[in-house]
């Protein structure tokens, strides 16, 4: 099952094909009660979105008690704002339908990959408390997350930066109000939602700086985080069942997760 983020038309669709039209697939958990939800962010750079990084972390999250939806949001040559309002409308939609879905509104976080997690990031230092009036029920939901987990993720557009997804979600010649407002370590404050973050020391593609700054402003706005940095690994590992020792990040997120409530 997939459900099309904007059944009444995309905003600032390019055209009307498969790539115009984000959707939410749901990995629902049977249970008595409701349960908590995560929207799953894959990664790719702002030009794709990494297969490994959807439905196989969706599986997982599932094992754990916790319903997900992987998120197909735009990209290049969509441009911000439109993947930011793709993951905001994911989330107000799984808070407006969380009686049918048998899940905790109060309980919806959101996890990301490389860019994804940059996206996840965005949504949880940029997000409103949604529009009582919209005549759309979704619009009328909080876009903000409950928790972060954000896994080997961009955060800054300027220090540290992965240029390609830079390039991607920004152009080639940005302007420097944006990079700095979707640099998140530079937009995180006190009401930041509890994160959980994981890289790898030497990663070559998205430098484990980008995580250290994160967690380092969670810390000045004393808001919960926890922060693993694995020495080896590479890039892009998603679940990392093939690596012995990156592969504990799912085991210690589980436990974090529990201990949040999920």
């Amino acid at each position: 099952m997939s459900l099309l983020l904007w059944p009444d038309g995309t905003p600032n669709a390019l055209g009307d094909g498969e790539e115009d039209k984000p959707i939410l697939v749901p990995y629902l958990v049977d249970a008595p009660q409701p349960t908590a939800a995560v929207v799953v962010c894959p990664g790719g750079g702002y030009a794709r979105r990494a297969d490994h990084e959807a439905e196989p972390v969706a599986r997982w999250l599932n094992s754990l008690g916790i319903s997900a939806f992987v998120l197909h949001y735009r990209v290049a040559p969509y441009r911000h704002p439109n993947p930011l309002l793709d993951a905001q409308r994911a989330i107000r939609m799984v808070r407006s339908r969380a009686g049918e879905w048998q899940l905790d509104p109060a309980r919806v976080g959101i996890l990301g990959f490389s860019a994804g997690g940059h996206l996840a990031s965005v949504c949880g230092t940029h997000y409103d408390g949604g529009r009582p009036d919209a005549d759309d029920p979704i619009e009328r939901q909080s876009s903000r997350p409950d928790l972060l987990v954000l896994c080997y993720p961009v955060i800054s557009l300027d220090t540290f930066a992965h240029m390609g997804s830079r390039a991607n979600l920004l152009g080639e010649s940005p302007d420097d109000y944006l990079v700095q407002v979707l640099s998140t370590e530079r937009q995180v404050n006190k009401q930041t939602p509890p994160t959980f973050l994981w890289h790898t020391a030497d990663d070559a593609a998205v430098p484990v700086e980008n995580s250290l700054m994160f967690a380092a402003a969670l810390s000045g706005h004393k808001v919960p985080f926890e922060l693993h940095v694995f020495e080896q690994g590479r890039h892009g590992l998603g679940l990392a069942s093939d690596n012995t020792g990156v592969k504990q990040w799912t085991d210690v997120c589980a436990v974090w997760l529990k201990g949040q409530g999920f």
